[in-house]
């Protein structure tokens, strides 16, 4: 499977992608560029996939990778369980804004369904 590796190594890639997954679970949107996007898609639906299961398996492989944060996996397995319960996946949308002025990057908007 492809990725990006976002110029960072693997401990510091792991490590933003899980941060920047706890704050689209907590804040419902995040604005951030297209390809940190792209990539925390993936994890953001893994997450609540997991939280959809609702066992005690997906609730640690939820907590290991986010850092044993109990309120994003509590969010995670008592709120957005039941939002998507009818959903096959596709939990999130990204909105393209416009080039960040320092380095042209385009900047998106993710944010949950």
């Amino acid at each position: 499977m492809a990725y990006r590796k976002l110029g960072r190594d693997c401990k510091h890639r792991r490590s933003m992608l899980a941060n920047l997954t706890k704050a689209v679970i907590l804040n419902e949107s995040i604005k951030t560029t297209e390809d940190r996007a792209k990539e925390v898609r993936k994890f953001v639906d893994k997450m609540i996939t997991y939280g959809k299961n609702g066992d005690l398996v997906s609730r640690r492989k939820a907590l290991a990778f986010l850092h044993n944060d109990k309120e994003v996996v509590n969010k995670l397995f008592n709120d957005l369980n039941k939002r998507y319960e009818s959903r096959n996946g596709g939990y999130t949308r990204i909105i393209k804004l416009d080039e960040r002025k320092g380095d042209d990057a385009l900047v998106v908007i993710l944010e949950l369904v």
